[in-house]
């Protein structure tokens, strides 16, 4: 396979740039070891294809879609395969869903999918499942073990008691600062799956898990939160390195926890602000988070974009290409043990990422 280094992508997606791209994320894992064993893989999330009616769908999401499809067919080298990380809807509807598939579809070679909440909680994934399969396995590759995880099951009592319908259950999780939400959950039966998972798995073979919930706890009040989250990091714990790429928050973020590197990706659809620019919120920004230059949550496309992201030696470094506005670049830093984002980590006014030990 040809390899793509660093410079030379950067390079190519500033020229993408220019051209107005949107979201996509190019994933090079690098062992060091000759090109045989290098890959990269995409990575596109949270399209929320809204369905208007009969044949209609909000334009800005699909098209945001449409143009990440056509985005990642163009890379070259060819990704070994692409990620799809939740929330292919808005709502849950069949519509929804087929359409954001149909989009999907032109996706050249293998495609993975996460589920999310907005693809769940209208049938509890039901139609999701009979489209896509089951909504967590796991897999080998190049040297690298995958975990796809569900992370936005929720608590039994919530989930089954008593709704008007459905669509009813999926509003209430729809929304990003609804108090009558629940938190999410991987649940004791997906706990209990993984465990037996990584048990026939070398601890010195590096581990990286798809989420669309962080897998932390990052902010309650809009659901940036997984209850369980602690319970499935002891769980990693015992590999040297472990990497977790999430969607749901529309925002860059970056974390380390003990061995665990947490990235987000960005979204086709729209960015949430940060909770410190929304009045609602009583708490400010969350302390596991670096706030992005930029936050406005009245420009559609304020901060969406995509990333390269490159996995050496089993450690992530991602590189935000952000239309009109200055790209970024959060590394791995080998002396300090996490993620370090140089430019603004030092900046006034910016809070480090959370480290735990």
């Amino acid at each position: 396979m040809k390899q793509l280094n660093r410079r030379q992508f950067l390079k190519r997606g500033s020229a993408l740039l220019a051209a107005g791209s949107l979201p996509f994320s190019l994933v090079e894992v690098a062992f060091g070891k000759g090109s045989e064993e290098n890959f990269t893989f995409a990575y596109i999330s949270d399209s929320h294809i809204t369905h208007v009616k009969g044949n209609q769908f909000v334009r800005n999401w699909d098209r945001g879609l449409i143009r990440a499809v056509a985005e990642t067919n163009l890379m070259d080298p060819r990704p070994d395969f692409t990620f799809y990380g939740g929330d292919i809807a808005q709502l849950g509807k069949p519509e929804e869903i087929d359409h954001g598939l149909d989009i999907l579809g032109g996706l050249k070679g293998k495609l993975h999918y996460v589920m999310g909440e907005h693809d769940y909680y209208v049938d509890l994934g039901d139609y999701w499942r009979k489209q896509l399969g089951p909504d967590w396995h796991s897999f080998d590759h190049k040297g690298v073990h995958f975990v796809v995880l569900n992370s936005i099951l929720t608590h039994k009592e919530w989930m089954h008691k008593k709704w008007d319908s459905g669509m009813d259950r999926m509003k209430q999780m729809a929304r990003l600062d609804n108090p009558n939400g629940s938190p999410f959950l991987v649940g004791e039966e997906q706990r209990t799956w993984l465990k037996n998972d990584l048990a026939k798995v070398s601890r010195d073979t590096p581990v990286i898990v798809f989420s669309h919930s962080p897998l932390q706890k990052i902010y309650k009040g809009w659901n940036f939160w997984t209850d369980d989250a602690e319970q499935v990091q002891a769980l990693l714990k015992p590999f040297k390195k472990v990497t977790v790429l999430y969607g749901h928050v529309h925002q860059i973020q970056y974390n380390q926890i003990d061995n665990i590197s947490f990235h987000a990706v960005m979204a086709t659809a729209w960015p949430w602000p940060y909770p410190s620019t929304y009045k609602q919120a009583e708490s400010h920004l969350p302390k596991l988070t670096i706030e992005m230059n930029r936050a406005d949550p009245f420009h559609e496309r304020d901060a969406t974009g995509w990333q390269f992201i490159n996995v050496a030696t089993g450690n992530v470094d991602m590189h935000y290409l952000l239309p009109d506005n200055q790209n970024r670049i959060v590394g791995f830093d080998a002396t300090k043990g996490h993620p370090v984002d140089k430019q603004y980590q030092i900046a006034e006014n910016r809070i480090p990422p959370q480290i735990h030990y």
